[in-house]
């Protein structure tokens, strides 16, 4: 049985890691937004040192970084540069 000290720590530790995924996120759709493929964003380290390969799971079905790939895509299809090519 827990003591009310390590539910209490339990519960930081919780808080503190949502803080962590939040600020990932905010991260991810940033360099979305500012032209990064997804896949490159993800490999960051801002990203990797702060996320386990489980939680950053959970950080992808976040809405928001779903909204700035849409964006993303759209961006793509009105400037017609997919992105296909190497340059």
């Amino acid at each position: 049985m827990a003591t009310v000290a390590e539910k209490i720590q339990a519960f930081l530790d919780d808080l503190a890691n949502d803080v962590i995924e939040e600020r990932v996120v905010e991260y991810v759709i940033r360099e979305v937004q500012n032209g990064r493929k997804l896949t490159e964003a993800l490999k960051d380290p801002y990203v990797k040192n702060r996320l386990s390969e489980e939680k950053l799971a959970g950080v992808l079905e976040n809405p928001g970084i779903a909204s700035a790939l849409e964006e993303q895509i759209a961006q793509s299809f009105k400037t017609r540069e997919f992105g296909f090519l190497d340059k």
